[in-house]
Parts: structure tokens; sequence; C-alpha cells
């Protein structure tokens, strides 16, 4: 028996984990990492599944090739040929704009999956870049980009420290804090109660952070930013406002939001006048306070104005960049994503809907658009890497659908899934255990400074490609390089260029060293192991890939620290309170609000066993409370003459789902979880428990303008008995 040390990679929390193993290397029990400096032990049901996931007999673990309606395995060598002659045969025929390139949630949790996405995107030069991130987190990074010039430059509740958190749109104790990494949430919530502290949660539905909190409001779903605003509104008007960094803009914001006071905000949000004014006392009162707001205040109509305004918010408390208030991370890796450069987008468009470029990529919303309109520059081909948007992007049936018209897709992923099936070329990476691990993104939103190194468990076998050597691979397909060169040259040739970007940045510390330099202090492994060796050597705590690996249980690296003035780098060099793209989606908002609001509303909802659409085949984590069913508050359920099951209809489709009546979530709002859909599944387990789409109800033509994101809360929807 041996005991592995592992970080978990399937949600943001990044547990340690210690891994058994008999002799043949199956696991034989997950257990959380008591001696992990971050973590302390904790584990969650889906970090305890993970010898599962790791060892679902329903992983591929050979190339797939379809010919027809049938599927084949096939070589490694056969299969990379057979991406060649798609991708080549697309960009000779049409040009390099008609292939499209989607990189979905797990590759923000993957080595790989990092460190070759810059490389594939300039290999390909189309601009038809997609990802996962306009499906979940862009308004954060737009908001943040507009205040402070840096779009990574997202701050996290600092909640070992804070007297006040206000929740709004997110559900911590499930979630375990996205885009805000902290491991063991619901014991750091008690913590901050038991010390005096205030816990208060806005929600449409009472989660299971709004029943351990100290006081909750149900809020119509999708005015968030109107409660917001009021709450501006009254720190503006009562003088409460202590701001003590350097901001613009500050006489501007308080013209902007002189009409939404708490009494206009109660009409709209549905949350109390008195209640609102109060909040925003509270939070000017409170020793320190957070204002903290996530999925749920993302994926709505007006997603980045609801972000701003969190920060706006932890601004003019004085709360933002010190301890107790929300502070940023310093990673232990060179931060090569910051550019020292003030914020830039629409350097294109999309053809079809002229959405502008946000980060370098368009919105997922309109990837259908771009592959159905006949025309110049028309998307003829996909790569799509660890992303099922047939159930997780808006109008999910409508991108089978279009999938289903491409020329060639290739699908690195290693599941047939809603998705995949519709792919020409499957690559399955290793199992989990079969890769190194870093979490380069997740570092970024810690709420200590923190790093973990996690070294492959297992060995790869002979027929099969490290997830690096894959992505090579379609990177020198991508670039048109022939197959025989090897796929070590893009580990090169990306080393070379990750350093050459860091000798660039301003005030790096490599800056002015030339390449050769730099290249002679890499020793090491190869490949993304090689690359991360360098970015911690040159990172701010002049660490190494070899001190990481002595230190398995991860290494604490102390409390945050302010530090926002090296990360402001707006054109004024001020925090910018309104900018104009923001201030100018105000009309938008506006003309909303002066609008019917809908019988009924759609929402989401977080479970604590599921995550996205690719943990239902694990048999420990389905059935129970982690089960796809209709939320119906019981007052609706008798005005609707509902019985056990429903028919929810939209303007993008409708499903018949079971019906749960539970007073957890307001009347006139109903809740699908999002991730289900799995009917005639090659999956043998979610295929038992398949539950509806919830993406056959949202609709791809809405977004949030000023960051392309798709709404999947706040929908409007009818809902009525289902009789056969």
């Amino acid at each position: 028996m041996t005991t592995a040390h592992r970080t978990c990679p399937i949600c943001d929390a990044v547990c340690g984990l210690k891994i058994d193993l008999d002799p043949a290397g199956r696991v034989t029990k997950v257990r959380g990492d008591s001696d992990d400096p971050f973590t302390a032990g904790y584990i969650c049901p889906k970090g305890a599944s993970l010898g599962q996931l790791d060892e679902d007999p329903d992983r591929l673990r050979h190339p797939m090739i379809r010919e027809g309606d049938e599927w084949r395995e096939a070589s490694w060598e056969e299969a990379f040929e057979a991406v060649e002659r798609g991708i080549a045969g697309v960009i000779e025929k049409y040009g390099r704009d008609a292939v499209a390139v989607y990189f979905g949630n797990p590759t923000y949790h993957t080595m790989a999956g990092f460190l070759y996405r810059v490389p594939l995107i300039q290999s390909l030069a189309t601009k038809n870049v997609y990802s996962s991130g306009t499906i979940d987190h862009m308004p954060k990074h737009v908001a943040c980009a507009h205040l402070y010039g840096d779009p990574f430059a997202i701050a996290v509740p600092d909640i070992d420290r804070t007297d006040y958190l206000l929740v709004l749109g997110a559900n911590p104790m499930e979630s375990h804090g996205s885009l805000f990494c902290a491991p063991d949430m619901p014991a750091r919530l008690r913590a901050l109660r038991e010390r005096g502290g205030k816990l208060v949660v806005v929600d449409p539905r009472r989660t299971r952070t709004a029943k351990n909190c100290d006081e909750h409001f149900f809020v119509r779903p999708g005015t968030d930013s109107v409660l917001l605003l009021g709450i501006v509104h009254t720190l503006l008007q009562e003088n409460l406002a202590e701001v003590s960094l350097d901001v613009a803009g500050l006489d501007e914001l308080r013209a902007l939001t002189e009409e939404f006071s708490p009494a206009a905000a109660e009409l709209l949000c549905g949350v109390p006048a008195a209640d609102i004014a109060r909040l925003a006392r509270e939070l000017a009162a409170a020793p320190t306070a957070v204002v903290y707001s996530r999925m749920g205040g993302s994926v709505v109509e007006f997603g980045t104005i609801t972000q701003w305004l969190v920060d706006v918010i932890n601004i003019l408390t004085g709360n933002l960049d010190r301890p107790g208030g929300p502070m940023f991370t310093r990673t232990a890796a060179l931060e090569v994503f910051r550019t020292g450069q003030p914020f830039e987008y629409g350097r294109w468009h999309s053809r079809v809907k002229g959405f502008p470029e946000v980060l370098g990529e368009l919105p997922t919303a309109t990837l259908p658009d771009e592959i159905e309109t006949p025309g110049e520059g028309q998307v003829r081909a996909l790569i799509n890497i660890a992303a099922n948007q047939v159930v997780a992007a808006p109008n999910g049936p409508r991108f089978g659908r279009a999938f289903d018209s491409l020329d060639f897709m290739v699908c690195v992923d290693p599941y047939l899934t809603e998705t995949t099936r519709r792919a020409h070329v499957i690559l399955p990476p290793p199992r989990i255990l079969q890769m190194p691990h870093y979490d380069f993104l997740m570092q970024i939103v810690m709420v200590r400074n923190y790093t973990r190194y996690s070294p492959a468990v297992l060995p790869l076998e002979a027929d099969q490609r490290s997830e690096a050597e894959i992505l090579a691979r379609l990177t020198l397909i991508a670039g048109g390089a022939p197959l025989q060169v090897p796929a070590s040259a893009v580990d090169e040739g990306f080393i070379e260029q990750l350093l050459t970007g860091a000798t660039q940045m301003p005030g790096s510390p490599v800056e002015g060293m030339d390449v050769a330099t730099l290249r002679a202090t890499i020793e090491g492994d190869d490949g993304p192991e090689q690359i991360l060796d360098t970015l911690l050597k040159f990172g701010p705590y002049g660490l190494s890939l070899a001190k990481l690996k002595e230190k398995p249980n991860g290494i604490d690296l102390g409390p945050l620290e302010p530090r926002l003035k090296e990360l402001v780098c707006t054109p004024s060099g001020k925090i910018e309170l309104t900018p104009e793209p923001i201030v100018a989606d105000f009309a938008r908002l506006r003309a909303r609000l002066a609008a019917p609001v809908p019988e009924m509303l759609l929402i989401g909802r977080r479970q604590l066993r599921s995550n996205n659409s690719w943990l239902h085949n694990v048999p420990s984590l389905v059935g129970g409370s982690n089960r796809c069913t209709l939320h119906v508050n019981p007052a609706d359920v008798s005005r609707l003459g509902l019985g056990d099951r429903a028919i929810v209809r939209s303007s993008a489709g409708e499903v018949v789902v079971d019906v749960e009546p539970t007073d957890t979530i307001m009347p006139g709002v109903v809740s699908l979880p999002h991730g289900w859909g799995h009917a005639g599944s090659s999956q043998r387990v979610a295929a038992q428990h398949p539950g509806v789409n919830a993406n056959a109800l949202t609709d791809e033509l809405v977004v949030d303008v000023p960051s392309g994101n798709a709404v999947f809360n706040g929908v409007p929807v009818t809902v009525g008995p289902y009789t056969l």
C-alpha cells in the first residue's frame, strides 16, 4: 500500500488529499490531507470520490474516430492524421477564421490546459476563440478591467479576518467559494459568526449558506444590481462613504445613482427599502466588511453592472485592499497573465452579431450564429477542449444542431458526451492521477498566499499520451507543421514565448534579461513542469519546482497583504469608479426595469455533489439530494395546479420535469440545477439518472452586453401541470 499527495482538481477549493493505493495502483481510500497548511484536512464528497472518478470504466482510453454513426478505436498516429486532414482541409478551403477553438472549464484546472492555451490560439490565428469564461465569470473580469485596468485584479474576501460578509447570488457553503478559494467554507463562516461577525445572504433561494446566516433576504432574480445601487445611493447621500484610495469619478457616481433610492430599489428587487438602507449603514459601520457575489450575480442580464457595484461598495466603505476586506492574492509563480498595460477590448468583433472581443474571446452564446450563418468566415471546424456545450451553454440543443453541421470537429475529452458524440475524432487525456497538477489560475483567488504541486501519481501506459503532448500536437497541426516534428518542439517554443513575455512586463523581476540567460537557469523536468519551475524561480517568493516537491503537503506563504497600487494600470493611474462602457449600459438597465415583470422566473441551483455536467457518472455522487428536480414554492404549486410533474416553457424550448415543492424558494421563481440532461448517454450511471437539460430553456439571444456573458438566471418561463 502506498499513499500519494494530491490537490483535488474538481472545483475552486483546491483541497489537499491523501490517496491510498494498492500494489496494482487502484485507489482504496481518499482522505483530506490534515498536514496541508491551507486546507487542513477538509474534504467534500466530490474529493472523496476522486478514485471512482479516476477509475470510471466509461472513460475513453484510446482515440476514437467516427465513421457515420459508428465509433471505432484508433491509434494515436491515425487519430492525429485524421485531425490534420480535417483542420488543414478547412483552413486550405475557407481560411483560418473558419476554424474555432473552445476551452471548457476543466482546462482552468490542468497544467497543460493553462500553458498550451495561448500557443494553440496563436498557431490557429483565428478570431473565433471561445471558452466557458463567457458562460461563467467574464462579468467579473470586465468589471475589474474597467475599474483597475487589470482584468485579473479580482479581490477575494479576507474571510478569516472580516467582521461582516454580505453574500449575493452565491452559495459558498456548497460551492466552497467560487472565484474565492477558501476550503472548508462552513467552518470559516461559523468562525466569522462565533467571533461576533455577521453573515447576510441575498438570494432568491434559502440556500445552505442562507440557512446558516444571520439574515437572509429573498430578491427577485436579476435585480441584485438594483439592490446594490440602493446601497451605493445610501452611502453617498448619507455621507457614509470613506474613500481612502486614489479614485476618479466619485461625483459622477453620485449623480448616476441618485435615482436609485432604497424606496425605488424596493419596487424593483423586492427587498424592503428600510433593509437596503440598513445594509448600507451596517457595511459602513462595521470595523471590516466585504460584499461578495458570484454566479447568481454574473449569469444575469446585467452581470457586469452587478460585479462592478460589488467592488464599488467595497471601495466606498474603505474596505478594499485592507485586512478583513477584499484583498488580492500574491501568487507563487510569476504572473505572466498580467501585462501592466491598460485593458483593451473590441479589437475585433464577431462576424454575425458584432459582439466585441473581450480578453481575446468572443461570447459562447454567438458560436451557433457563426457556424450556421453562411458567408466568408463561417465557422466550419471546431477544436473543442473539455467542453460539453450541448448541456452547459444557453439553448444547448441549438449548439447540438450547429455541431452536427460542422465539416470537422475534434474533441479532447475522456467521455462520449452529449457534445463529443457529434465530433469526428475524440482524443482522450490520461486519468487524473496520471497527470501532474498545479493550479495556475486558482492561485490568484486564494484567501491566503499558498502554493502546492502534485506530481503524477501513476505512470502513463505505452498506448497513452499526456495532455501536454495532445495539446502540443494540436498546436503543431494548427500551425501547419508536419506531424513528424516532435511534440517537444512546441514545449521549446512555448518556453521562449513565456520568458520573452516575462521580460517585457514592466517591473518584472526578470526585466531586462535575455531569453538565453533565462533559459540557462532552467533545469529539471520537461514540458509544463519545466515552465512551472521557471515561473516559480522568478516569482515573488523565489521558489522552485524542487522546493515544492520537498513539501508535498503545500507551502503556506502568509496572509494576504495590500497590493492594489501595483495592480492599477488604468490610463489615469486611478481607480475609475464610472467607466464609460458601464455607464453606457445604464440605458439598457433602465429600459429593462421599466418592462413588465414576468409571471415566473427560472434560476439555477448549486449542488454539493455535482459539478457542471461531468460528475454524474460517479455512483456515490448521484441520488439523494443530488437530483434534477424543479424547486417550486408551495403557493405556486397550488396556484398553478401542479402535480408530480410540470412542463416548463421559455422562448428557447421546453422540458418536462419532476416537481419538488419547497418553501426554500421565493414565490414567482422556479429552480433547476445546471449540467443535467443525460438521456441516452453512453455513460451508464448518468443515463440511469438523466434529469433534464436546464439549458433547453435558456436563451442564447440574451447576453450581458459589456461582457458577452450568457444569461442563465432570471429567465422568463411559464410553468404548468404535465399530463400524458
